[in-house]
């Protein structure tokens, strides 16, 4: 199948917001409302798919999976709505699949975006409609961060669907970078965000590599494992990202891609920096088992603590966009997407 982009997004555009998971919108009310504030700041309408507005909650899920889906369809099916943006991630984004219309998401291409557990979205949609969807910012962690959305995610988010329909986009490290959990209620409007001095990101096997990436959250990826729309990682810079990071559980997932092939058919590699890590009393750190695992003679570059997914600020970056990444040493570290993410 023929991918496809998306219509780039222009300002006063509408954007709708679904729940496939998670209902935080119900629990954490008041930041859920202030990111949807922001994105009107922003210059964007905003329109609640039923479900989201209904504030219905199901304890873990905002709903059942047809209700969910539901949701989602309608909102692709609404020609006023140019994008669509995840309230949230979650844990079973996955029970839309089997409800969707992938014919109708083919034939009615909207920006889609979110990121997490929203990996499953992302990866049927690209399978079963051939569309590029957005590995980029949620509503409530995103938008919703206080008192606005962080500078570099909204110019990495607007540069991918708004500003840049041609030419190459270089893409750099943040200057600084945060892992604060503060999403407790008040704790998200009253404690100051802690940032990080941002070294850039870390060459773990030098190379260069110029293909098409697949963005996903590790852990919701091999929840994919042996279903039809599992990836085809053949030739793909691949970048993963985490939430919970402790390393037995990474070395657990890690050893389940290596035992897929994964790491003998990539062209390139790039690990995101965890939002929570945790080494667990070993003598070794994340960069050290990935070494271990993927292997330290391979032919393509291998980069590491790169900025994309759960920490702050997030670059947004479109699934199967081409890309070229260069690693040298140290930090030394090349990456542009050669192509639009839109149209």
């Amino acid at each position: 199948m023929e991918l496809i982009k998306p219509p780039a997004l222009k300002s006063g555009d509408t954007i709708g917001v679904f729940t496939p998971s998670s209902p935080a919108n119900v629990k954490h009310r008041e930041k859920y409302l202030h990111g949807i504030s922001v994105l009107k700041n922003m210059g964007f309408k905003v329109i609640e798919g039923s479900l989201t507005a209904s504030q219905k909650s199901q304890g873990y899920r905002s709903g059942t999976p047809q209700e969910r889906a539901n949701e989602f369809m309608d909102l692709i099916r609404d020609s006023k709505i140019k994008a669509m943006i995840s309230t949230i991630g979650g844990a079973n984004s996955s029970s839309l699949i089997p409800y969707l219309d992938f014919d109708e998401i083919r034939h009615n291409p909207k920006i889609i975006c979110g990121y997490s557990d929203v990996t499953s979205l992302h990866l049927s949609i690209l399978k079963y409609s051939g569309l590029k969807t957005f590995y980029g910012p949620a509503i409530m962690p995103s938008f919703g961060e206080w008192p606005d959305i962080l500078p570099e995610t909204k110019e990495s988010f607007l540069d991918a669907v708004s500003n840049r329909t041609d030419g190459v986009r270089k893409l750099s490290p943040p200057k600084h970078w945060s892992n604060h959990l503060r999403f407790a209620p008040g704790q998200w409007k009253t404690e100051p965000r802690q940032f990080h001095d941002n070294p850039g990101w870390k060459v773990l096997n030098h190379g260069s590599a110029n293909a098409p990436i697949l963005v996903a959250n590790l852990n919701t990826l091999m929840t994919s494992a042996g279903t039809s729309y599992f990836p085809n990682l053949e030739g793909k810079i691949l970048l993963i990202e985490e939430m919970n990071a402790p390393l037995s559980e990474e070395e657990r997932d890690l050893r389940h891609l290596e035992r897929l092939g994964a790491f003998d058919i990539i062209s390139g590699l790039i690990l995101s920096k965890p939002e929570i890590y945790e080494q667990e009393n070993a003598p070794f750190d994340y960069d050290d088992l990935l070494l271990e695992i993927v292997g330290q003679n391979r032919k393509y570059p291998i980069v590491s603590q790169f900025d994309c997914g759960h920490t702050n600020p997030t670059l947004t970056i479109a699934e199967m966009t081409k890309a070229s990444l260069t690693a040298n040493t140290g930090y030394d570290v090349n990456f542009e997407l050669l192509e639009s993410m839109v149209n």
